[in-house]
């Protein structure tokens, strides 16, 4: 039986639309949905595969399935070539510095052509900011910032080797705010070996500050990484927290992203998020897109990133139409 309550909560802050969303980050379709141009917002490093931190959870996996900026390349040139096989827009991103910030800096000077000159969307991901990067954020003219944010001190030295604290991250949080940027910050659930320790911190530093968008991710083990063999959180633990995420920013946009545990298991989280009242869906399960619209919502659908949950259909980029 569905609890109904926060749903109707989230459709009277909301509406009726609930919004999915298929970036180029990875081959992926199903039978209600087949994206038609795979590279319409793709993910870029500025690092390659390199990654300093090599936390537990990832070791550097994630940044494989990226386009790099190679050698003697700068962004706006890497920009052009993606612009003229379809891409609309992109995720600057990259592995992480010792101190927990991805080495952006001499990539911004580009994004402002990005913009003007290839019409293009640019968000990046920043890892932690100092005051001098926030600056540099909000001057090149990023559309949105995401950056995880980790409220327990434990997990920050043991799966992200940093010599951090999780107060570190409000501070991030604090200075991007104060620069008057977009965020579009991220908790990933279970990201201590499984277990759930810090998202109710994380949650609670976000809700003081003026963000855009929330994104839940779950931990999903690599092969090959520390974390190969911990099973992900539990679907108990996973809709308990969409639950309190819901019911403590129930103004804020919260959509689930890319990264959850896959199969039946995925069906049921997707299922969850719909009904506890989440405002869209990365790369939603086959079914839940009807699934949605049994319970009196209306989807749309993007080939982009859900941190652009922002953009809609009126910033000049492509909505799908539901077939």
């Amino acid at each position: 039986m569905v609890s109904t309550a926060l749903l109707a909560d989230r459709i009277s802050n909301f509406g009726s639309t609930i919004e999915f969303f298929a970036p180029g980050l990875k081959r992926w379709q199903t039978q209600e949905w087949k994206p038609s141009n795979s590279r319409r917002f793709l993910p870029v490093s500025v690092t390659g595969n390199a990654c300093a931190l090599q936390c537990d959870h990832c070791q550097a996996k994630v940044l494989e399935g990226m386009v790099s900026v190679r050698m003697g390349e700068n962004l706006f040139t890497l920009a052009a070539e993606l612009k003229a096989s379809g891409s609309e827009g992109l995720l600057v991103s990259g592995g992480s510095l010792l101190n927990g910030s991805v080495p952006l800096k001499r990539h911004l000077k580009y994004v402002k052509r990005i913009k003007e000159e290839l019409n293009m969307k640019v968000v990046v991901h920043s890892g932690v900011v100092t005051p001098n990067t926030a600056e540099a954020l909000a001057e090149s003219g990023v559309d949105a910032v995401m950056l995880d944010i980790i409220g327990a001190d434990e997990t920050i030295r043991d799966v992200y080797h940093l010599s951090l604290q999780a107060s570190d991250f409000d501070r991030s949080l604090e200075l991007l705010a104060d620069a008057n940027l977009r965020i579009i910050p991220h908790i990933v659930i279970g990201l201590h070996y499984g277990k759930l320790l810090g998202e109710w911190n994380a949650l609670e530093m976000i809700k003081k500050h003026n963000v855009d968008t929330l994104i839940l991710v779950i931990l999903t083990p690599l092969i090959g990484t520390p974390m190969a063999h911990i099973p992900p959180p539990s679907l108990e633990d996973v809709t308990s927290f969409f639950d309190y995420a819901r019911t403590n920013m129930a103004t804020s946009k919260i959509n689930l992203g890319c990264a959850r545990p896959m199969g039946l298991e995925k069906v049921q989280i997707d299922k969850a998020a719909v009904e506890l009242g989440l405002n869209g869906i990365a790369y939603p399960a086959e079914g839940v897109i009807e699934y949605a619209k049994s319970l009196g919502l209306t989807p749309k659908l993007y080939e982009w990133c859900c941190s652009m949950s922002w953009a809609g259909t009126n910033d000049n980029l492509t909505q799908v139409a539901l077939t």
